[in-house]
């Protein structure tokens, strides 16, 4: 009796997203898709360590109702010291809210056929409360498949290689990947002692015990790669690339343009402004953001940049920021040189909105993989300074092997100086090779357009796992 109630009621997905706007603004895309396009119900069930940001409460009451959210109980992190990683405070939220997550699965799962739990990479700790209720569990991996590629082999690489990453003599070169130079492999593995490390081996290993691994990815951005990993018999789950899963411009939720972005760039040439945003957790130096200030100036080029407090004035809490005016913190006379050439948004502006509008016409980004994306999405090529996480391997993937972008070079201090910034801003911006990079750009917007087609590869590897979750006996 109780087959016939599940099989007469929506097949029900349950999420767990880890802490960060990056991890749950992905999830909550491809939820929508699997709502609309395929019939699901969703469950989000989401662990923390205290109240909510008034961000993510937005993207979440912004949902359908057939999506639903629950904030697990808060855990505790008292025990740890005040500098610990950022990776160790993401999977130990999950880890200690597996309690929690069991007392949810049962009360959902008592009145709806659950049918697969799905994590992002740092959930993979849940996977084994899914088993005790019986549910296939599975990873949506928000990075590209690049990061993937190096994660599987993680295990083998650290037993054979006593040193560290950024030390490697010759440039890692792993099955279908672009070669990688050590000190670009992703921050979190270049201290083998941090936590972030240890909760990397510890992730990467329980990869294989995933029902199926769905990547933010599509096949024209990284082919080969993806190639290998969908046809290496290695003992890893299905692959399936089902990007780009990313917001969209043509929501019809009503734009936040405190700062009048939308409205200035109505005004500009097309294609002739560069937008310059790191991101929500991305800040710089006070040296380096003067000269980033400079070098815009020095260009001659238009901007809108999100302009943020410099790095030394960030509080330790996870992507939480003092109050002081970021402005404060440019050169003298700055913010009235510019006036006509550039515009100025303290904190925040509407990227996607930005990117889709026809004045803009480069990125200056950290290259953060939704931000990616979503300027893959838009046709704009980008200028990739990297921060943290898996931003550097992000680059040499859109440099070397995409050819959709330019990295600017540090000096011997790591400074990024003025005349490199304004060099590298003038050729995205001009008619040289920034021009072959608008071209190649353009390309992977249309690749990223064909295969989120009814019929497009994206489409097709996402339909394969709803087969799967609404057969899985096939």
């Amino acid at each position: 009796m109780e087959d016939a109630v599940h099989h007469q009621t929506k097949p029900h997905i349950v999420m767990v997203p880890t802490p960060g706007m990056g991890h749950l603004i992905p999830l909550t895309e491809l939820a929508k898709r699997l709502v609309r396009d395929h019939n699901f119900s969703v469950s989000f069930l989401i662990p923390s360590d205290g109240s909510p940001s008034i961000a993510i409460k937005s993207v979440l009451d912004e949902l359908p109702e057939t999506i639903t959210y629950t904030f697990l109980s808060p855990v505790n992190f008292d025990d740890q010291p005040e500098d610990v990683d950022i990776e160790t405070i993401i999977s130990l939220t999950i880890f200690r809210s597996l309690s929690y997550l069991r007392e949810e699965l049962k009360r959902i799962t008592s009145s709806k056929h659950v049918v697969a739990l799905v994590v992002d990479l740092f959930g993979t700790d849940a996977f084994d409360v899914a088993k005790e209720f019986g549910i296939p569990p599975y990873i949506f991996f928000l990075c590209n498949a690049n990061v993937l590629q190096l994660l599987f082999h993680l295990s083998s690489l650290h037993e054979s290689y006593s040193g560290e990453f950024k030390d490697l003599p010759q440039p890692l070169c792993l099955p279908g990947c672009v070669p990688f130079p050590g000190p670009d492999i992703l921050a979190p593995l270049q201290d083998k002692k941090s936590g972030g490390y240890k909760w990397f081996l510890h992730h990467s290993r329980r990869y294989r015990l995933a029902e199926g691994i769905l990547v933010n990815t599509f096949i024209d951005l990284e082919p080969n790669v993806l190639k290998v990993l969908m046809t290496e018999q290695l003992g890893i789950p299905p692959i399936y690339p089902v990007g780009p899963v990313t917001k969209s411009s043509s929501s019809n939720m009503p734009v936040n343009d405190g700062a009048g972005c939308l409205k200035w760039l109505n005004d500009q040439p097309p294609e002739s402004v560069l937008f310059v945003s790191f991101g929500s957790g991305g800040n710089l130096p006070c040296e380096q953001l003067i000269e980033l200030a400079y070098g815009l100036e020095m260009s001659e080029q238009k901007f809108i940049w999100v302009v943020k407090s410099p790095s030394e004035t960030v509080n330790a809490s996870f992507f939480e920021h003092t109050s002081k005016d970021p402005f404060d913190f440019l050169p003298d006379g700055f913010v009235d040189r510019i006036s006509s050439s550039g515009l100025l948004v303290p904190s925040w502006a509407p990227q996607i909105q930005i990117l889709s509008h026809g004045s803009t016409g480069g990125f200056l980004s950290h290259c953060g993989w939704n931000s990616t994306l979503e300027s893959i999405v838009c046709g704009i090529p980008m200028i990739t300074w990297p921060l943290f996480a898996e931003q550097r391997m992000n680059t040499v993937m859109l440099v070397e092997d995409a050819g959709v972008g330019v990295r600017p070079k540090p000096n011997e201090n790591g400074l990024i100086v003025r005349e490199e910034i304004s060099r590298v801003v003038k050729m995205l911006m001009g008619a040289g090779e920034g021009k072959s990079l608008r071209s190649k750009m353009r390309e992977l917007k249309d690749g990223a357009s064909r295969v989120l087609s009814e019929n497009g590869s994206s489409s097709i590897s996402l339909l394969d796992v709803v087969n799967k979750w609404k057969n899985p006996a096939c």
